[in-house]
């Protein structure tokens, strides 16, 4: 879950951006922070080291980032890092690329399922959630063994579970709950 104060830097970086025209390069610029974030235990801990200078941390933000983002998300992170506020880059990231798809009105679905799935499935899903939600899809593709078969589609807060585990679970559960009571 991310802090207000990550939630509000990211409204005002993506109106920032929306001001200058630059909505979709700094998209860009979050999705590669927050991928770096999170592939870098050793720059998240730096980043909320209080023993670091604030100097030092601009430095190494200059260092990684110059060259590879915006003007506009450079001087975010040096204003970023000034307020004390650097530990939050990767929250700040997420919710600034939470805030673009709202704004965009494009919803994230996910599909797991054991293998992958085919176009065609993609397809048709990708049509009944448009139908159902009025708005752009983002189908984002997720991998897990221990399902057996089916699949798993998320929109949002709501889930869909073909699986086989799914479904085996509640046959277990069925099971257990044995209605019959043995008269003496």
């Amino acid at each position: 879950m991310q802090s207000r104060a990550a939630i509000r830097y990211a409204k005002a970086v993506i109106e920032l951006s929306l001001e200058k025209g630059e909505l979709e390069k700094v998209y860009a610029d979050m999705q590669m922070i927050q991928s770096i974030c999170k592939a870098s235990k050793d720059l998240q801990l730096l980043l909320e080291s209080p023993v670091v200078k604030t100097d030092k941390k601009q430095d190494i933000l200059k260092a990684i980032f110059t060259g590879k983002v915006t003007a506009l998300t450079l001087s975010f992170l040096m204003l970023l890092t000034a307020k004390k506020r650097e530990g939050l880059l990767k929250d700040i990231a997420t919710s600034f690329i939470d805030q673009y798809y709202a704004n965009k009105n494009i919803l994230r679905t996910v599909i797991t399922s054991v293998s992958g799935v085919s176009e065609s499935v993609k397809t048709k899903v990708k049509a009944l959630v448009k139908a159902s939600y009025n708005s752009e899809i983002e189908i984002t593709e997720e991998h897990d063994a221990s399902l057996i078969g089916g699949f798993i589609i998320k929109v949002g807060d709501k889930q869909i579970n073909t699986t086989v585990k799914a479904k085996l679970e509640k046959l277990k559960r069925d099971f257990s709950d044995n209605p019959y009571i043995p008269e003496f």
